[in-house]
Order: structure tokens, then sequence, then C-alpha cells
């Protein structure tokens, strides 16, 4: 578990505002010619991209990428606020519009399913048009993923995740289902088994387009094994033993992963629900994303026709619900080891590399303090001995920098004083202003980061469900072809 254990005192000497040149300003001026000399060149490509790279840090609000590159730079002993994370270098950048077809304020299976399908889905369903109920099973016309179509021309497709395979933003590649919650047949209600409904853990073993999914690394292996063996499923199947019948391989920890020799479909299962936070991770039963991210890679650039591979840092969302500040920001510093790991492995002439949230938090940042104050502190202002005191607030409190609208731990004018050494605890949930049992998504526009051919399409503000259609351009697929298509339900 990493603590965050920098010296106030440390960066602020560091810092170079504070520095002595001999030109007033000088570093200011130097960061900014920086800046626009990289700007000035940028590659603008255009060339049609072999492979896809979509990268989701699940949750992932403005707030949380400006406390992510703090809390980044401070983890490794260094001023926070000039600190870059990996993918904030990236060419293109553009705010994405979170609405989904039925809600003001978006979840992650219509999110996701828009940017895996061109159109917007209603709130909870995934992959399927608006206003479907179980009947649509039955009877009804499904619109096409992107890994349906790849899959049809002969690419890898992958998904990489830490939430379980069958949580939302991983079954949009590739399910088709009303309901987000009927991750196993356990979930399923009658109705929509009469409907000729099939369970998300069902679809991925099950996907006809293609080969199927040629790499699925993630969590859920509870939603894959039958009862009998500790699992969830009430039908008796065991879809891992399935998978493997079907001419694919099957890993359940690390260690199995890094002793694997085999150019077979690849599943692997970490964890019997979701995969373990970062910071408390055991390398032994769960590879980090940024090597999942790798093994990924490498496995699915052998097709000389490309790939498609999404990836998600689910649980910085999962930190977020919790208002547990210290693992959002710590998985997002993997999260951007991910995205560094991939962008040295591949060929940016060739491969389309997306970085973007589903959704937002209602995650924020206050405060007065100076610069390289600890981004988990406290707000804290210098007194007139030049120490720094916590800030304190009308109600007579101190408080953090970080904190959320809505969320488990609402501020009340009777509670404890907080502490300096509470808040930077890696356990402190940050404080709320409306109680609520868990914290809410927020409905602002989240961020992207873009490198590769035609990333330059990606600017101001767009549709999520546009970032399909640039990804469709960018792999060269003609309006004449089955880009818009639909698939039959089962």
């Amino acid at each position: 578990m990493r603590f965050l254990t920098v010296s106030f005192l440390a960066l602020l000497a560091a810092s170079p505002a504070l520095s002595q040149t001999d030109e007033p300003g000088a570093e200011w001026r130097a960061m900014a010619q920086e800046e626009l000399d990289a700007r000035l060149n940028v590659e603008r490509r255009e060339g049609r991209a072999r492979n896809v790279i979509l990268f989701i840090a699940d949750g992932m609000n403005m707030s949380s990428v400006t406390a992510g590159r703090i809390y980044d730079g401070q983890d490794r002993g260094e001023g926070g606020e000039e600190n870059r994370l990996s993918f904030e270098a990236m060419d293109a950048s553009a705010l994405i519009r979170t609405y989904t077809a039925n809600a003001q304020v978006p979840d992650s299976a219509a999110t996701a399913s828009a940017m895996n399908t061109g159109v917007k889905i209603d709130i909870r369903a995934i992959n399927v048009y608006q206003g479907s109920d179980a009947s649509v099973c039955a009877h009804g016309l499904y619109p096409v993923t992107l890994m349906e179509q790849a899959e049809a021309r002969n690419m890898e497709t992958g998904i990489v995740t830490t939430a379980r395979l069958t949580h939302a933003t991983p079954a949009a590649v590739f399910a088709h289902i009303p309901h987000r919650n009927w991750e196993s047949d356990s979930d399923m209600p009658v109705e929509a088994v009469e409907s000729g409904c099939v369970d998300i853990a069902r679809q991925l073993i099950e996907v006809e387009a293609g080969d199927g999914i040629d790499l699925a690394f993630g969590g859920g292996r509870g939603n894959f094994l039958p009862e009998s063996e500790n699992g969830r499923r009430s039908d008796g199947r065991d879809l891992t033993a399935e998978w493997v019948a079907r001419g694919g391989a099957y890993v359940s920890n690390a260690v199995e992963l890094r002793s694997l020799d085999s150019d077979k479909n690849l599943l692997g299962l970490f964890a019997d629900s979701h995969m373990s936070y970062d910071a408390d991770r055991n390398d032994i039963e769960e590879p980090s994303l940024a090597e999942m991210t790798s093994i990924a890679i490498d496995r699915l650039s052998s097709n000389p026709d490309g790939y498609y591979l999404m990836v998600e840092a689910a649980r910085v969302d999962h930190a977020h619900h919790a208002t547990n500040a210290y693992r959002a920001l710590d998985d997002i510093q993997a999260f951007s080891e991910a995205i560094a790991t991939a962008l040295s492995m591949v060929d940016l002439d060739e491969t389309l590399v997306i970085v973007t949230a589903d959704h937002g938090h209602v995650f924020t940042m206050a405060g007065y303090q100076p610069r390289n104050n600890p981004i988990l502190g406290l707000v804290q202002t210098p007194n007139a001995s030049g120490e720094m005191d916590p800030t304190i607030a009308a109600d007579g409190q101190s408080y953090t920098t970080l904190g959320y609208y809505t969320g488990q731990n609402p501020r009340r004018a009777d509670s404890d004083e907080i502490t300096s050494d509470a808040a930077l605890h890696p356990d402190y949930r940050q404080q709320s202003a409306v109680a609520m049992g868990s914290e809410t998504h927020s409905g602002e526009d989240v961020p992207l980061y873009a490198s590769g051919p035609w990333a330059h399409l990606f600017g101001g503000t767009l549709e999520q469900h546009t970032i399909y259609h640039v990804m469709v351009h960018a792999l060269g697929w003609t309006r004449d072809e089955d880009v818009s298509g639909e698939t039959p339900s089962d």
C-alpha cells in the first residue's frame, strides 16, 4: 500500500515558481513555450488505423484528473500541480457529453454502450435500443457493436478490466441485454428467461461473431462457476470449462497468467467478484492493470488484420462511490501507468489510442491552500510564523481539499474535528454535503484524450456516441459497409 509521505517544505522549495532565476517568470515562460512547441509539432495522422485501444477510467471526472496528477507527482516526491499523467500529453482532447437516451445523469451501462454502438441507450441497459424491455430478447434487433464488426473482419478483440467481466462497462463490449444486473443466470427474473434473455456471463462465452472474444481479463469468477464450485450459477454450468472446451485457455491467478505458453483465446478471471484496488492488490493473485494491458497488446497484435481492445480502470468509480479519494486517485495512477505501457508498445501511425471516462462523479477540490499542499490532506494556510495551520470553515471546523456533494460521510456540526493524520490515512472517507448510502455519479462532461490516426477529429465538445463513429472512421469502414447494421437476437 502506498502512502502519501511528501514533505510540504521540500516540495515548496522545489516549486519552479519560487526558485531563483536571473529573469523573473522565466520558468513559466519556458513551460509555456514547451507546451506551445509541442502543440505546433503535433502530427496529423490521416492513414487507416489497423488497431484501436479504448481506455476508460470509470467515473473519472475532471477533478479526478487534476487531483490524480497532483497525487501522482506527490507520491513520487515531486511537485504535483505541474506534473502530467501519461495521457495528458496525448495529441488531441475533447469534452464528452454523457447524458443518456433517457437520463440527465448517466450510468456506466448506457455510456459504455454509446461508445460501443454509436447510439444513445437507456440508463441500466446494455446495447439495446431505447425503450427495450425483456421482450426484446424474443423479437428485437440490437445495435451492432464495434467488437462484432471487428470480429466479422477477422480482427482480434479483447477486454481488460478490474471489475467483474460481466459488469456494465466490459459487458458493453459484447453483450445485448435490457438490464445490466443480469450478470449470471441466478440474477435473471422469470419473465426475462421466458423471453429468451441470456445472462451476461453466458453471452461472453457464447459470442458468435467471428471466433468470439479473443482475450478477456478481469474479475467475476463467481458468475462463471456453478454453486457447487462456490460460484453463483444455479444452472450447474461451469462456463470456464466450456470456454476451454471451445478451444480456449483459462487462468485464475497472476502466476498462471505469467507462466502460460499458449496462443489460444484466453480467459483470465482473477477474483470472485471485482478485482482489488491497486493499493490492496496481491501481485501473486492479481496482475496489475499495466501488466494485463501489456499481455493483451502483445497477444492481440499478432493478427495482421488488427485488433480492438477496451481497457477499463473500473475501481476508480467504486472508490468514489465510497467517498474514498485515496483509492480513487491511486487507481488513476495505475490507469496512467497502463496507458504509458500501451503507448510504449504501439505504433501511433497505425493505432488509435483513446482515453476517456464513461461518466463523472460529484467529486471536487476546494480551498485556497498554497501549491504542493498534500492533495489528500487538510486545507492549510501559512500563519504569521510561516507555519501551516488548518483553514477553519464557518462552522468552526477544518476541512479537506477533496470532498463530495453526496455520500456516506456527511459533514455535521457536532462531528469530531478532522486531524491531518486522519485525513491522510488511506481508509479516510471524505466528507459530503448530502447524506446518501452511496455517492452518486455526476452529469458533467468528461475529458477525452487521443493520439493516432484521425485523433485530430476529437476536439471541442462531442456527444459520447460520436466516439464510436470516430473509431469506425479511423478503421476505414465506409458507410456502405455494415457500420450501422443490426444484429438479430438469438
